[in-house]
């Protein structure tokens, strides 16, 4: 999932955007409302943590751009991003306010990591239509809390980019996702689209989650459309003895 994180203090964007990057997420950093909009006009995010005191503009009328001006609406069928709004104003009115605004959460400032991870992750639950801390998909299970995932209760050792991706691909199982799509949600700004590194990180995945009695390894490569995470493979009785 691509975060992107707007915040003016520097230091606390840098924290932010580091802590999320050890849970997996891709993260683009704007430390005001230009940056933010510029990101915006040329990545789709998933998610955008919002701060509201940003000294080149009122973090509310960015939330409303972001909900209201096509020149920031996702390409293709993405949805928009969901906002999180992460600022000190933490009276009863500015938080209506930000909610009427099309907040879809509100953190008061000073506040823990923790608190801030346990909201993007409910966030990003509720965008793939789920509750819980558990993605399931047949035999698969993916724990974004705890960071791991199992195969018929397997534990599987991915690395970071690897949970991320696999998460992206549970979260949109039976779908075709283009090389562009997971470049464009798994991977920041800093990504080299010229490399070979979402066919590269895709194939080990496949690897890990392949098991030696499957038939067919459970992520399938469609030839000049990109890759889908097959669910009727791993349904429960797949590949058991």
């Amino acid at each position: 999932m691509r975060i992107l994180v707007v915040e003016d203090e520097i230091e606390l964007a840098d924290a932010i955007a580091t802590g999320l990057r050890r849970e997996g997420y891709a993260v683009d950093v704007a430390n005001d409302v230009a940056g933010a909009i510029e990101r915006l006009s040329v990545s789709a995010y998933d998610l955008v943590t919002l701060d509201l005191n940003l000294p080149d503009g009122d973090g509310l009328e960015l939330a409303r751009r972001v909900r209201e001006d096509p020149e920031l609406v996702p390409p293709g069928d993405d949805p928009a991003p969901r906002l999180l709004m992460v600022t000190a104003r933490d009276g009863v009115g500015e938080r209506v306010a930000g909610l009427d605004e099309g907040a879809d959460d509100y953190l008061i400032k000073p506040f823990a990591f923790a608190e801030l991870s346990a909201r993007v992750r409910s966030l990003m639950r509720r965008e793939a239509g789920r509750s819980g801390a558990m993605l399931t998909v047949g035999e698969l299970e993916l724990d974004t809390a705890r960071f791991e995932a199992t195969r018929r209760g397997r534990l599987l050792d991915l690395t970071a980019k690897e949970f991320a991706l696999l998460r992206y691909f549970m979260t949109h199982a039976g779908e075709v996702l283009s090389q562009e799509r997971l470049l464009e949600h798994v991977w920041d700004e800093n990504a080299d689209p010229l490399t070979n590194t979402v066919r590269v990180t895709v194939g080990t995945l496949r690897r890990k989650l392949t098991r030696d009695d499957d038939a067919e390894p459970p992520i399938e490569t469609i030839i000049g459309a990109g890759y889908r995470l097959r669910p009727d493979l791993l349904a429960s009785e797949a590949g058991a003895s």
